[in-house]
């Protein structure tokens, strides 16, 4: 634009294709525009889902096993949340928490086989269903009113 001048928030601006976008303003300083964020989660989920699957074929021609396999699904999903975070995006609450349990999974798996028992009697699932339950209703208790 011409002399240095920015839109104001929220105001309807042309982009180099020639459709319309809005800017954002964070602070005082000028934001990515919202098509541009878009174009950036679709890359984030789109390498997200391709490393999701190049593991899941790793680990099935190596027979790696369950603990592994696991982990490394929970570190996936867990590394697309912090790309998100990193690159100023809104973190997935469902991804961050699927995430973390494809890794405890996996860790349990591996405690499991090398103790030969589960670690806690009665296995994880029981735990994780508490523990899934506890923060849906905390969720549910404490999300803003729109």
């Amino acid at each position: 634009m011409a002399s240095g001048l920015q839109p104001a928030a929220g105001m309807p601006a042309k982009n180099s294709a020639g459709k319309e976008t809005r800017w954002i303003m964070t602070g005082d300083k000028l934001d990515r525009t919202v098509e541009d964020k878009r174009a950036l989660v679709r890359k984030l989920d789109a390498a997200g889902w391709g490393m999701l699957f190049i593991w899941i074929g790793i680990a099935t021609l190596l027979r790696i096993g369950w603990g592994v396999g696991f982990l490394g699904i929970g570190i996936i999903m867990l590394a697309v949340q912090l790309g998100r975070m990193r690159f100023g995006l809104r973190v997935e609450g469902v991804g961050l928490v699927m995430g973390t349990l494809f890794a405890a999974a996996g860790v349990w798996e591996l405690v499991k086989t090398r103790l030969g028992q589960e670690p806690v009697p009665g296995g994880l699932w029981p735990i994780l269903s508490i523990v899934a339950g506890v923060a849906l209703v905390a969720s549910a208790l404490l999300r803003k009113r729109r």
